[in-house]
Parts: C-alpha cells; structure tokens; sequence
C-alpha cells in the first residue's frame, strides 16, 4: 500500500513515489513501500504487480482462555509439487523472484492453446484446448478441475493464513513412473525431487522473509517441533510443517516382489528426510512397494494407476477377500485410457477382478515394519492413508503395543472405521477438501468420537495434488458465500480475491486456489450443521499439535522379555538346517522364530529373571498362528494363573493387556490352531503396562 499523494513540500517526494509505482506496475518487480506506521502482518515490501490479498483486519494471535491456540489445520498440501514429477506435469510456481508473471505462466507445451497439454486432456481438466495465459487473465486456470496448474502461489497462502488457518503440512510428492510418462526437465529420481521441494520451502520462507524486514520476521515459519509450532501460532503466524507423500521412499520400490531397498538404506533415508525438517510421512503412494500395498484408486483413475504399477513393478494390484469390516477403495474396472493402455507391452492387459474381493493381498512387509519402527525411534508421525487396510492394520497393531499416538489420517483415504483406534492411541485426523456439504456429512459422521476423545478436526485440501475440488455452487444456492463476509473469529473483512484482471468467486469459480480456502470454510459454516464442524475445525490446530507433543514426548516401553531365558513344550526339528528355538523370539530379529511340533496343546514361555510388574504381552505371528490361547503368568514356574484369553486370534501382531501384576514367568498357552501347522512366533515382548 502506498502513501496517499500530497502537495507542498513533500510533493516532490510524493511524485517520485508514485512514478515509482506506476514503473514497477508497467515493468514488474520494482517494491511497494508500506504505509506508515505499518503493522506486522503487512508486507514492507511487496513485489509489484502482485497478487492481492482481499482481507483486512488483524490476525488472531495468543491462545484462548484455556490457554490452547486457535486455528484451523490444512493436513495435506503440496506447496511445491510443480518442482516434483520431472517438473512439468504442475505448470506456474509457488514464488518466482522474477515475479508474478513468471510465477504464473504455463508450461512450454501448453503453447499456444493447450492442445500439448496431455497430463491436463488425461485427467480432464479441459476439452483438449485451453488458454495458457495466466497471469494476469487466468481465463481458464487455475479452476477446481484443472489438475495441472499451479494452487499455492504465495499470496494464495497467504490469504488462507489471513482467513484463519495456523497450521499447514507440506507434502513433498512426486512419482519416477509419472515423470518418466511425460515432458521434463529433470530427474525422475524420487528423493532427489524431495530434496528440492524441501529446498525451495525453505527459498519460500527467505522470499517472504525479505517482504517483511528479514529473516524470521515473516508469517510464513517452517517448524521442526511441536512447541515451535506452538509459538509460532501464538503469534498468529502459520506453522509449516514438512511431510513425505511419494511412491518409493528411499529407493523402496519393489520389482516382481523383489524389494530395492535394504534395512541400510532405510535408515540412511530417515535420517535424512530428519535432518530435512520433516516430521510426517506416508510409507506407501498409489503404488504397491517394499514397504506395503496400497489402498485403492477407483474408476478410470484406478485403471490408470494400475498400469502405472505394472510399467514400475512388473506387477498389477491383487485382491482377496476382507478378512474384516473395512475394505479398501472399490478397484478401478472401467476401460482403461487410451494414453495409458498403449504403455502396456503387447499381449497385457489390466486384469478383472472379483466383485467380492475388496483387499489388497498387499499388507506391511518387514522392511515395512522396519521403516515404522525406525519412524517411531526419531518421533516422527506415520500417515495412514493411501494405505491397504491389510497395511493399515498392521500399523495400528503395531502402534498400539508402542502406545505410540502418531498417527494421522489427513485426507479422507483411510477406512473410517479405523478411526476410534486412531482417537484412542492420541491421533489426528481431517477430510479431504470437498463440497462444503459433503464435507459437513463426513465430518458428522465420527462428531460423536470425537467429542468422546476431545479432538479437533482438520481438512486436507491437497492443492497441487490431482485430485479436484469443490465445484461452483451458484449465487442462489442457500449456502451461496455472501461477500464480504467476516472470518470465523470476527476479526478480518474477506472480500472477493483479485489476481491480476480476474476476480475470484467462490459460488461461481469453485474452489481454484488456496486462497479460496477461507470462503470454503464460510461456505460450510452456511450450511446446515457447518457452524458446529467450523467450531470444530477451529480447534484443529490445538489437536493437531497435541498429538504431534506426545509423539515427541513418547518413551518406548523397556522389553522385559528381551534377552531373557525361553523354553517351550515342543519345537519343529523336523529340518536340521533350520533352527526354530524358542529363544529366537527374544532376539530382536523378525527374521528369525520359534515353532512348534504340528498339534493344539503346546506352549512357549519366558523366564524374566526375577519378579517384575507386567501388563501387556505382544506377539508377532507367523502364519501359523493360534485361533484360542491365553496368557499365563507364575512366580515361581509351577502354578500358573490365567489373566488373558481369546478364542478369536487372527494371527498378525496381538497386543494382549490386562491389569498389571507381578511374576516372574510369563507363558503363551496355544490352546486351538488356526492352521494345519502348529504355532510359529517371530518376537514375543513382555512390558510392564
């Protein structure tokens, strides 16, 4: 914002200003001084021509009179995937130091009317032409179904910060098969794009760093830790906080069932993405990979990825039947895409699958449970979306005998049935950004559960990350935005956003950009029972940061079993070259287990030196595992006490808890099997609660 032009003595000065401005709107990147006596939340200076804002007022800062913050938390973003996916599938930047202009300009093949834009015509986000003008006409993009164009410019962000919200995850994303299908012009290698896109975060704080002063002065802060953020917020800037959404972590790919990656090369991958400020993360995206299968895509979507599975594999989805209540996504049966079908080699085809078979066979693999356990020693918070409900279940078994509350669940693509079990171990979880009405369903849906665990709630609006967004509505409809309108605090005037000549409707345009985002959630708030989700949303942040403390503040439970004494009423000899001791259950390698002669009655138990307090027994099963057993526990090895039991065992990873007691042995009794064989067991752990 300018001073305003006066006569007399300062005239000249006021003249020269306002030639200076008029240059820097002519040619382009010249900034704007601020107004006198300018407040924090406005930029010293901003380049111009620029992006406006469209909101007034101050934003909120502190905490509220319980002392926790407020604020609304987008769970899943992608500020920088246009520098992901060989860097030409998301066409115009997040910031240019050149400018808008240059921030703002489409891809080269899109030239001159979008007929080259192939990734657009896929998904689409057009009619096989478009016009690839951005700024300052954006005629025909960014809009809710265009796929390929850029949502985050900075001044987007900014106005969703300005509308109310304090916390953003910034997914780094990219896919090598996607990248290797189109134009580029750079690597396909996955963690080399991650490196970049958490490079160009920390450019983008530096950039709007320089419009307020310099370094830590402005409101956009990359955060590495729960109470950073916490301060951050309290000054009511907007916490950002790193993720990981990519298909092969670490170079985790898997080819015909054959994993690419070592033990070694997970944990040289976490602790560089660590070191990179990133604190959340998915094991596995779109592609089945050595860590876990996938949840499904639907539709012709679910086609097209599969084949991008099968040309980055070697191999297509496979299903079975549930073994429980929760399914994975319908698998995509439609035709597949023209584009994509002409990939496969001759002769192959997408194979048909059975209506009743709604799994993945793929669940977490070792290699999988290593990189989780390596997550849960650096404090880091696991994504379970994107993954199978074989995958997901396992992570929560696993998660559950940790007592490890980081987990999150950010844009509607995990099981909602999994979602008590991820209130109860203290996790996060959020919608994916639809209809402000479909989004008011699906966040009542599990309102009750969250007001049982006293949890806020979040949305993921994915900007950036090929998915589409909440369509036009009309200025007739009755939950039609009526602008300008007052954020949910109060505090801000937000009018109608203005990018270059465009004006930016909500009811007419849909949800385009990023900074739509506050219009979205007054959108909500005038539909019915959207004044309770906004209540709700308001208190995200606060959850959101709740469970990221206690994942930071979790102390792993001591093994008492490890190490210790093991014997058992039998064990498998039948193969002199493989040893299946019951000591192998303690040694802390998954690789190695213990198994029994080949009937019902049979036991394993552990000798823990002497009388210690125990409440929680897990085990890791083979497949051949118990369907009825019970724990057991003794002072002294002769009489033994029954204080846990089941009939329904279902193999995998048990967590068996009950009140905790002192003894000095603890027995897993097999009393039924579920298989032909007998009990097999990779790791038994004995923690005293």
């Amino acid at each position: 914002m300018t001073r305003p032009f006066s006569r007399g003595s300062g005239g000249r000065s006021a003249l020269l200003a306002l030639f200076l401005a008029l240059a820097a709107v002519l040619f382009g990147s010249a900034p704007v001084p601020a107004a006198a006596g300018g407040t924090w939340w406005e930029a010293t200076s901003r380049p111009a021509p620029d992006s406006q804002i469209n909101v007034t007022g101050a934003p909120f800062t502190g905490t509220d009179a319980q002392g926790k913050v407020r604020g609304f938390v987008d769970a899943h973003n992608h500020l920088m995937s246009n520098e992901g996916f060989g860097g030409r599938m998301i066409c115009g930047a997040t910031f240019s130091q050149a400018g808008v202009a240059d921030a703002l300009k489409d891809c080269p093949e899109h030239y001159p009317d979008g007929s080259g834009a192939l990734f657009e015509h896929l998904t689409g986000g057009d009619n096989g032409k478009h016009d690839p003008v951005g700024w300052p006409t954006f005629k025909d993009w960014p809009a809710n179904n265009s796929l390929s164009h850029q949502q985050n410019y900075y001044a987007w962000v900014e106005r969703a910060w300005r509308g109310g919200q304090r916390v953003l995850v910034n997914d780094l994303v990219t896919n090598g098969l996607i990248c290797s299908l189109l134009p580029r012009d750079r690597s396909c290698d996955e963690m080399t794009a991650i490196r970049l896109e958490a490079r160009k975060t920390y450019e983008l704080q530096d950039y709007i760093d320089g419009m307020y002063g310099g370094p830590g002065k402005g409101w956009f802060r990359i955060v590495t830790s729960a109470d950073q953020a916490r301060s951050v917020i309290e000054q009511g800037k907007l916490a950002v906080v790193l993720g990981v959404e990519t298909s092969e972590p670490f170079g985790c790919k898997q080819i015909l069932d054959v994993a690419q990656c070592s033990q070694a090369d997970i944990d040289k991958g976490l602790d560089e993405l660590y070191g990179l400020g990133v604190r959340s993360m998915f094991l596995c995206h779109k592609f089945d990979n050595a860590l876990c299968g996938v949840r499904f895509d639907s539709g012709t979507t679910g086609v097209a990825v599969n084949i991008g599975q099968f040309l980055s594999t070697g191999t297509f989805w496979q299903t079975e039947k549930c073994a429980g209540p929760q399914h994975d996504n319908p698998i995509g049966l439609a035709a597949a895409p023209a584009a994509m079908a002409e990939k496969l080699p001759a002769g192959v085809s997408v194979p048909s699958y059975a209506s009743d078979a709604k799994c993945n066979t793929r669940g977490l693999t070792r290699l999988g449970e290593y990189a989780l356990k390596g997550m849960v020693q650096r404090g880091m918070m696991l994504e379970l979306d994107h993954m199978s409900v074989k995958a997901a279940g396992r992570a929560l078994d696993m998660l559950e005998a940790e007592e490890y509350p980081g987990v999150l669940s950010s844009h509607s693509w995990m099981d909602l049935d999994w979602s008590e079990r991820l209130y109860r171990l203290g996790g996060f979880a959020a919608s994916y950004m639809h209809g402000a009405e479909g989004f008011v369903g699906e966040a009542t849906q599990k309102a009750a559960l969250r007001k049982k665990y006293g949890v806020g709630f979040g949305y993921g609006t994915d900007m950036n990350g090929v998915g589409g967004w909440p369509g036009p509505v009309g200025n007739d409809a009755p939950n039609a935005v009526k602008y300008p309108f007052r954020s949910f605090d109060g505090g801000s005037v937000i009018d109608r956003q203005v990018t270059g000549e465009r004006t930016w409707d909500l009811n007419t345009d849909g949800a385009a950009h990023n900074g739509l985002v506050p219009d979205w959630v007054e959108q909500i708030r005038l539909t019915p029972g959207g004044q309770g989700v906004v209540d709700e949303l308001s208190r995200g942040a606060e959850s959101y940061l709740t469970t990221w403390k206690r994942t930071e503040d979790h102390e792993p439970g001591v093994n008492l079993a490890s190490g210790q004494p093991v014997s058992a009423s039998t064990t498998q000899w039948w193969n002199p070259f493989v040893n299946f001791s019951p000591g192998l259950t303690v040694d802390g390698d998954t690789g190695t287990r213990w198994a029994s002669e080949w009937s019902d009655d049979q036991w394993i138990q552990v000798d823990l030196g002497s009388v210690r307090r125990v409440g929680r027994v897990t085990l890791d099963w083979e497949r051949a595992y118990a369907r009825e057993y019970r724990i057991e526990l003794s002072d002294d090895g002769s009489t033994w006490r029954n204080v846990w039991s089941t009939s329904t065992g279902d193999g995998g990873y048990d967590t068996a808890e009950f009140a905790s007691q002192p003894a000095r042995y603890v027995r897993v009794h097999g009393v039924k099997r579920a298989t032909d064989w007998g009990y097999s067991l990779y790791e038994v752990a004995v923690n005293r609660s």
